[in-house]
């Protein structure tokens, strides 16, 4: 059963984008890819899973779109000439080439990832939809995903699927002028799924796959984008530490056990990186996934390359100058330039994420390692209130117990440098 479930939300994407491709109706490409699956739980136990279930999936749909379609129009024209268009191969390639055609099968998912992603939907609206069609996801899972009721994630998906239709936003890969502007749209998208997932404490290990999954395959179409590549591997070398940051309790970077490293998506991840540098465009997902492939060379953390690591950050925060960037920047100048240095660039960008957990939990670290306790105390004490997770708030306890009782740490360790969270 297991296997079913896996191999059909593999195909799922696919499944629905060609039905949208077919059918011009996201809803209806829906509940036919749902019916498709009951009789997929049905025979594939008995016969087992086929060669290529997104084929089986998406002409078992199609004819039940047809009389889905037939039964909501009441109309015996319409589903005549759906009937007729089916004996049209060079409309419909999977009626002549009944195992699918890959290309087109990509190619009919990249245009539902752009209809999803569409700058007139929310992002938030963006995101559920691209998990809920591309990645086959339920609308439980989505609404568990992003920590929100059934019913509210339910009004999202109906929201974004009538916005769709409304505006009358086209099942198409955008032309060359548009496809920059909408390409970081997608890509963004991606990686909030991707985050999404990030935490392995919350078992949300399908949305960091399928994220992947996505980038792989904005890859396999789009293999001259840059930002793709950058993006895709990103995500590989943010997952190659997955193993070391624990379930139940947050491990630090620095505190990681590196022989749990996974070696194969570091490595795969370097060679992106480098086919990145050698094209000479270096962009935000580039920048970022280069970073942490300098964290992935060093064998130990004080081994880490932090100048290279600061020289990226420059980069970055010339692409995309944000408060964010601006604060891991100064954690990685802390370990060039030492706290003193890094307190002042982290204070230059306190107001604006004044309601983030890890500004004032930085802040903090910082203060201790410049002697200045009851500073830090006070900012470990407001980065405690705002930690969003019982683990964070454990670890950030600890630090505070710490600095409030100099010399007494957690488990025998010495005082920690900035929030260095992976």
């Amino acid at each position: 059963m297991e296997e079913v479930e896996r191999a059909f939300r593999e195909a799922h994407g696919a499944a629905v984008a060609s039905l949208v491709r077919l059918f011009g109706d996201i809803t209806l490409a829906e509940d036919a890819v749902q019916d498709a699956f009951v009789a997929a739980m049905h025979h594939w136990p008995r016969s087992g899973i086929p060669p290529n279930p997104a084929g089986w999936i998406v002409i078992t749909a199609r004819h039940r779109a047809i009389d889905l379609k037939r039964r909501a129009d009441r109309g015996r024209e319409l589903y005549g000439k759906l009937a007729a268009a089916r004996s049209e191969p060079a409309e419909h390639p999977w009626e002549a080439v009944p195992e699918g055609d890959p290309d087109l099968m990509r190619d009919d998912q990249l245009r539902l990832i752009f209809t999803c992603c569409h700058p007139a939907l929310r992002v938030e609206h963006q995101v559920a939809l691209t998990l809920r069609l591309i990645g086959g996801l339920s609308p439980q899972e989505v609404a568990r995903a992003f920590l929100v009721s059934e019913a509210t994630m339910a009004k999202r998906l109906v929201r974004a699927k009538f916005k769709i239709s409304a505006a009358g936003i086209p099942f198409r890969v955008p032309a060359a002028a548009e496809l920059p502007a909408r390409l970081r749209v997608v890509l963004t998208v991606l990686y909030l799924i991707y985050n999404a997932g990030a935490d392995n404490r919350k078992g949300r290990g399908d949305l960091r796959r399928e994220a992947i999954r996505l980038a792989r395959l904005l890859v396999a179409v789009m293999p001259d984008e840059p930002e793709a590549l950058g993006l895709l591997a990103l995500m590989l070398l943010c997952e190659s530490r997955t193993p070391a940051r624990g379930t139940d309790a947050i491990v630090l970077l620095r505190d990681q056990d590196r022989s749990q490293w996974d070696r194969g998506l570091i490595t795969e991840g370097h060679n992106l990186v480098l086919r990145c540098l050698r094209r000479g465009r270096m962009g935000p997902f580039q920048l970022q996934a280069a970073i942490h492939a300098v964290h992935g060379d060093a064998p130990t953390y004080h081994a880490t390359d932090w100048a290279a690591i600061v020289r990226f950050y420059d980069r970055l925060l010339v692409a995309m100058p944000t408060p964010m960037v601006a604060l891991n920047r100064a954690i990685a100048v802390a370990e060039t330039q030492g706290p003193a240095a890094a307190l002042d660039l982290v204070d230059a960008v306190a107001a604006e994420l004044d309601g983030y957990h890890l500004l004032h939990a930085t802040r903090g670290a910082l203060l201790s390692q410049l002697g200045r306790s009851a500073d830090a105390a006070v900012a470990y004490s407001r980065a405690t209130q705002l930690a969003p997770t019982e683990p964070e708030v454990q670890l950030l306890t600890e630090r505070l117990a710490e600095v409030i009782a100099p010399g007494q740490t957690s488990g025998g360790k010495e005082q920690s440098g900035p929030a260095d969270c992976d």
